[in-house]
């Protein structure tokens, strides 16, 4: 039984078609993509979804009251799903400690620098690439790391290093940076933290 996964999404879902692309070459054996979850109906990642032939679903959190109702529907729509790991791929709704914990190192995200470098509250986008030429390092890269209550706080799985060069824009980082970083190491972790799921479970 291969790990079922769920990629939450806000927008135009690079790494879910990243995904997408290395499940279909077999990349990630012990998982599968069952359920894209977006957090609004205009996302492109959707479209990606339908041509997968990949059940979506739209939950906005100006739907609900409060964090925890929002929250507690999204758990139901995974529960009916029997979801067993989250990728969060560009999706950017907050999520408490009262959804994380409920899926103690079955969440994963991409983060596009080195973490601790250039992360946590109000860095996301292009936001983390301005930030990193701002400041002049030499290199960036990506991180994918295991979801807690603390903004790109959780233990991280992969990291890779991507170089900076000479006259690179904020765009053009992001682009370097998705294509020789994030697209690699993205399936590479979700195989990992699947496998190690299917093996608990037995």
């Amino acid at each position: 039984m291969k790990t079922k996964i769920a990629v939450f999404v806000s927008g135009g879902g690079t790494n879910l078609q990243a995904l997408i692309d290395a499940e279909k070459r077999g990349e990630i054996p012990s998982g599968k993509i069952e359920l894209v979850l977006a957090s609004n109906d205009t996302a492109y990642a959707l479209t990606r979804a339908a041509d997968n032939g990949i059940p979506s679903v739209v939950v906005k959190r100006k739907d609900f009251d409060s964090q925890i109702a929002y929250e507690e529907a999204v758990k139901a729509i995974l529960a009916e799903r029997g979801i067993e790991m989250i990728v969060l791929a560009g999706f950017m709704s907050i999520l408490s400690e009262n959804f994380t914990s409920a899926y103690p190192k079955r969440i994963v995200n991409v983060h596009p620098s080195l973490i601790p470098s250039f992360c946590g509250k109000g860095f996301y986008g292009l936001h983390v690439h301005e930030a990193a030429l701002a400041y002049g390092v030499k290199v960036t890269g990506a991180t994918v790391h295991y979801v807690n209550e603390i903004p790109d706080g959780g233990e991280i799985i992969l990291q890779k290093a991507v170089e900076i060069q000479e006259g690179d824009t904020p765009e053009v980082l992001q682009k370097r940076v998705m294509e020789q970083a994030e697209w690699i190491l993205l399936p590479k972790a979700v195989e990992m933290v699947a496998a190690k799921l299917q093996k608990e479970r037995g």
